[in-house]
């Protein structure tokens, strides 16, 4: 049943918000999490049209015979993501800016190998080769201190290496002697696939099982195997502008053509994409946190960019790259979870959560794709270590990967208001921050500074690391100038400190320009 009209308060009855709400008191989902997803599949199947006013949450609350808190915890979740919006002195109302036609991101299984759109599959040169591969051969499965403010470097003096040695010890003791062989090839070691399926299914809304998990030596080397498979020579990709110097470098060596696509507050401006390149490949896009600015993709463009892949039969690189650092309400759900057509591939790494040595990620790529991936990555590496992949499964499994990202959160807060305390008392509006809500850095323009590169130079000689914000620009025109700032990996003192020596290099560089 769908509801429209204006009058839907007058309509909807208690039965059928329990029927789009359904709720399983012993699931071990949290009820915030069964509430948000109800009414999320609500939304997006059409069931709850834009426009629609929400009852209040205490109302609400009792209709679902469920605490208010919980209520509250799943609105504001939802609101956050786009679903909800709220109208002061009329209540909370399903966004109206969302698309008419939402019926194809309702939840259809996994496996699904049928595509609204009918259009073919298509892979790189080298992925059809892969292709031919498999079906010839088919796949067995079985330093110094940080400086400030160096992007994307977590707490490492605060990681459990106690915990984690402990677990290493163990399955270097314990791991029957044929697991220090050469191994199969496939997805990687199985336990942690399961594992990375259950955290990203509970924590990211990612729709996936354990066989669709590619284990990879992070997310570099998932740009590039995903690359590989899916790209051609001179084959024409979306990339953010600005954007990840580290996937342009990649998408560069295999000589894609990078199209700029810019980034505003509500993440990739999807429509300057088709306009500029609407045959494009692939779109590589940070929908969670926009490296590096910081935007979160709105839902809007989120469906849009959907729908123009499923068109175009094009490929979305989803790179998730520090979505577990969200310091107010839950971490975003994924793109991923709302693409039906199975255009998504989506990117994770522990570098970041957990400590960069590890050398550790993953990709969810759709399950017609999984033998290929798993051949590519064959033939790139042949297997990842099993120990790492065994201690980590452990890690994950037993509750210690949750119970860090919950503490480094704190942590991380902490960090965040530190930096942003100090820049507004020793630089004042000379450095203006964007979005804040999220990640481990945080973007600054520059008032008064022709080149940032100037600051870059100046702030390296007194031992900091401080990226300039044009260099992430494919537009050298449209660049515009500033600072980003990892706050994540130094100390408090350390940061104290190097914004102190920023506040010096500015009036230097300023002369200079």
């Amino acid at each position: 049943m769908t509801m429209t009209g204006e009058n839907i308060m007058h309509t909807v009855s208690h039965t059928y918000l329990l029927s789009i709400v359904p709720l399983d008191r012993e699931s071990e989902s949290p009820l915030y999490r069964q509430v948000y997803e109800g009414v999320r599949h609500a939304i997006l199947s059409q069931q709850l049209k834009g426009g629609v006013r929400l009852p209040s949450t205490r109302d609400l609350a009792d209709i679902l015979s469920v605490s208010r808190n919980t209520v509250v915890n799943a609105i504001e979740q939802l609101q956050a993501e786009g679903y909800l919006e709220s109208r002061v002195g009329a209540g909370t109302f399903v966004t109206s800016r969302l698309p008419d036609d939402l019926q194809y991101v309702a939840g259809a299984p996994v496996a699904t190998t049928t595509y609204a759109s009918g259009a073919p599959r298509r892979l790189s040169r080298l992925g059809i080769g892969y292709q031919r591969f498999l079906e010839r051969r088919p796949v067995s499965y079985s330093e110094k201190p940080l400086r400030p403010f160096a992007p994307g470097a977590p707490d490492l003096n605060a990681f459990p290496f106690h915990i984690w040695a402990r677990l290493i010890a163990r399955y270097y003791q314990s791991l029957p002697l044929e697991r220090f062989g050469y191994g199969q090839p496939g997805g990687g070691y199985y336990p942690l696939r399961q594992a990375i399926a259950e955290y990203l299914r509970a924590s990211r809304a990612v729709r996936c099982e354990p066989e669709q998990i590619i284990i990879v030596a992070g997310s570099q080397a998932g740009i590039y195997l995903a690359t590989r498979v899916l790209l051609n020579t001179d084959d024409q990709v979306w990339m953010e502008n600005p954007g990840y110097g580290g996937a342009m470098g990649i998408l560069r060596t295999v000589s894609a053509q990078l199209v700029p696509v810019p980034v505003d507050a509500e993440g990739l401006q999807v429509e300057v994409g088709i306009a500029r390149a609407p045959n494009a490949r692939l779109a590589y896009v940070t929908p969670s946190h926009q490296f590096p600015l910081g935007s979160t993709l709105s839902l809007p463009r989120r469906i849009q960019l959907i729908q123009w892949a499923e068109r175009a039969g094009a490929w979305i690189l989803e790179d998730d790259y520090d979505s577990e650092y969200r310091y107010s309400g839950h971490p975003l759900a994924a793109l991923q979870g709302v693409d039906r057509s199975n255009r998504v591939i989506y990117i994770g790494t522990f570098s970041k959560v957990m400590f960069p040595a590890l050398r550790l990620g993953y990709l969810v790529v759709p399950p017609d794709l999984v033998n290929v991936f798993e051949i590519a990555r064959q033939v790139v590496d042949q297997f990842m270590p099993v120990v790492p992949q065994a201690a980590l499964a452990e890690f994950i499994m037993e509750g210690h990967f949750s119970r860090h990202i919950r503490r480094m959160r704190k942590v991380y807060i902490e960090k965040r208001d530190t930096l942003l305390g100090e820049i507004a008392r020793h630089i004042g509006d000379r450095m203006r921050p964007g979005p804040t809500d999220a990640g481990m850095h945080v973007s600054f323009t520059l008032e008064g500074i022709a080149d940032d590169h100037i600051v870059t130079a100046q702030a390296a000689r007194r031992g900091i690391v401080a990226p300039a914000l044009s260099r992430f620009y494919l537009e050298s025109e449209t660049a515009r100038q500033g600072l980003v700032l990892g706050f994540t990996g130094p100390s408090l003192d350390a940061l104290q400190a190097g914004v102190r020596q920023l506040g010096a290099v500015l009036p230097e560089a300023s002369r200079r320009a």
